[in-house]
């Protein structure tokens, strides 16, 4: 996408991967087969906001009062929960 498609596009993905190298990977093996489910597991013991617009995620993650950070009208960032 950073390639290829409208400029928007293209400048939105440079600005996604220029976010994405700043992030740290945690390698959690072969210890879970859904994402969704790392995810829950990582945040609810580091306590940490996750970034998603998956709305079974952010319900999950409210359940257990870890803070979701979301995309809201194409261009404005919403925080649930506190951080």
């Amino acid at each position: 996408m950073a390639v290829k498609g409208s400029p928007k596009n293209r400048k939105e993905a440079s600005y996604a991967l220029r976010m994405a190298e700043k992030c740290t990977i945690v390698d959690l093996g072969e210890w879970f087969g859904d994402p969704d489910e790392a995810i829950v597991k990582v945040a609810g013991e580091w306590k940490c906001p996750v970034f998603t617009n998956d709305g079974k995620l952010r319900k999950r993650l409210r359940d257990i009062n870890v803070p979701v950070i979301y995309v809201r009208q194409k261009s404005r960032l919403e925080i649930d929960g506190r951080m």
